[in-house]
């Protein structure tokens, strides 16, 4: 018996929307602070079986790893907002205004992946490259004429990080007006030694 086409789309409709909600679900979750949600947790919050969450995701390394392709399409437009400034100072604290709207973004689920990474060659990658990326941009701003001090760089790369945000946020708690100047204070003393 062969199987009707319409059936096929309507069950692959179906399964897309399961895999959105279980990804929104999570997502919402992970926000609210719930580093790390139970499948049982993600499946009763998508409005879906657990057995679904399974049958749609082979683990939940699967749910990070499409969670964190979301969240990198939700933040493009943060990353792609000009730097702008004279010098390479101003560029620097127009980055860091930058940082501080895309660190509040993806935070929380910064600090659900990072739970998971050491076991998922997948996020242990999307690291890796989000920090590449967040280093190439550090370093263009300061720019090569002339060439920062290494000891500079590698200090601002600490603290613009979002290592030094979740400390700020999460372990001082500082709110993000206030975590922000903190940033920009240490930035500005550390570049003004340039």
């Amino acid at each position: 018996m062969k199987s009707d086409p319409q059936e096929k789309d309507g069950r692959r409709r179906r399964s897309a929307s399961s895999r959105r909600r279980i990804v929104e679900a999570m997502l919402e979750l992970v926000r609210a602070g719930q580093v790390t949600p139970s499948a049982d947790d993600v499946a009763a919050r998508a409005g879906v079986g657990r057995r679904t969450v399974f049958r749609l995701f082979s683990d939940m390394e699967g749910v990070y790893t499409e969670m964190q392709a979301i969240m990198r399409a939700h933040v493009a437009p943060v990353r792609a907002m000009p730097l702008a400034g004279d010098s390479a100072a101003q560029r620097l604290h127009a980055l860091i205004d930058r940082r501080i709207l895309f660190f509040e973004e993806v935070m929380h689920v910064t600090v659900a992946a990072g739970i998971h990474r050491h076991r998922s060659p997948q996020l242990q990658s999307d690291h890796a490259a989000i920090q590449q990326e967040l280093r190439s941009i550090l370093l263009d701003v300061l720019g090569h004429d002339p060439a920062p001090d290494p000891a500079t760089v590698e200090a601002l790369d600490a603290i613009l990080s979002i290592d030094m945000w979740r400390r700020l946020r999460l372990e001082q708690g500082q709110d993000a007006a206030a975590a922000g100047a903190l940033l920009h204070r240490m930035a500005a003393a550390l570049f003004q030694g340039e």
